[in-house]
């Protein structure tokens, strides 16, 4: 007895769709489809920013924005792409305009901000971000907040905002190292290597951190490798790294050992290893 139930309501769902009932307009269906297609596009967007190449997902969203240049989200969407291409100049156009429009955010003003950091547009990165107000607090205000501290030599600034950004992610091993880093540039290199190592306790991959972490101990002249995951190609590029170091330090036959090392490490010919310890024997013989 439910079988003619089905078929009446499913009778009736095609008729409303198919606009027979007189109750709902042409326009309106045209209203619902247009509906169903932003869904499939907004997914399609997600993708692109997400998995595909960088320079496809550029094309993608130029092409998008000449049908319908208006769009916010297709402006994001462009400006993302073009950071990730290396095109950080460009973005920031795009972002302004983002910016400059009725549908702009805070969040927006901060990628500005970021993206003129990476076109080393400094001084107008400070002037986006000083336009965010203090209630704005999340981790890219505050990780850009930072480097601008570090640039203008703010250390207490810098650190207090370093701090801020690491204690609102739970991916902080990018933030740590930036901090870490900034600490290498001052000289504080004890709490430069404490910084790298946390860093690497929550992602243990991170080869940035792997080499500063060196660098800040061959500072302190501990040129042996610290305790950490590594594989033979990145333990010969660590131990390349301690070497120059040591030879920069004066630590010269430290330094030739350890490229030695390096060398005898590599799975595959370490030919800039090779190339330095060749010039310090040739110094030497002269």
């Amino acid at each position: 007895m439910r079988h003619p139930v089905l078929l009446a309501l499913c009778l009736t769902g095609t008729a409303f769709l198919a606009g027979c009932n007189r109750g709902i307009s042409d326009a309106e269906v045209q209203r619902a489809v247009k509906d169903v297609n932003v869904i499939d596009e907004s997914n399609l967007n997600d993708i692109m920013l997400t998995v595909g190449d960088p320079n496809e997902a550029v094309a993608y969203f130029q092409g998008a924005l000449q049908k319908d240049p208006d769009r916010p989200d297709l402006m994001r969407g462009l400006a993302k792409s073009l950071v990730k291409a290396g095109k950080p100049a460009e973005a920031a156009l795009v972002w302004q305009k983002v910016v400059a429009g009725p549908e702009g955010t805070d969040d927006d003003r901060v990628m500005l901000a970021d993206a003129l950091i990476r076109a080393n547009r400094w001084p107008e990165a400070k002037a986006a971000l000083n336009l965010v107000p203090p209630t704005h607090e999340t981790y890219d205000r505050y990780r850009l907040e930072a480097m601008i501290a570090d640039s203008d030599k703010n250390w207490k600034k810098a650190d207090s905002f370093y701090e801020i950004a690491a204690g609102l992610t739970t991916k902080p091993a990018g933030v740590l190292n930036n901090w870490g880093y900034s600490k290498l540039t001052r000289q504080e290199f004890a709490g430069a290597e404490r910084l790298f190592v946390q860093a690497l306790t929550y992602e243990p991959g991170l080869f940035t951190a792997k080499n500063n972490l060196v660098l800040a101990r061959a500072a302190q002249r501990k040129y042996d490798l610290p305790v950490v995951e590594m594989t033979q190609r990145e333990r010969a590029e660590l131990l390349y790294t301690a070497g120059l170091a040591a030879i920069k330090q004066g630590d010269v036959s430290v330094g030739k050992g350890l490229l030695q090392q390096a060398i005898d490490t590599s799975p595959t010919y370490f030919d800039a290893a090779a190339r330095s310890l060749a010039a310090l024997d040739a110094n030497v013989k002269t």
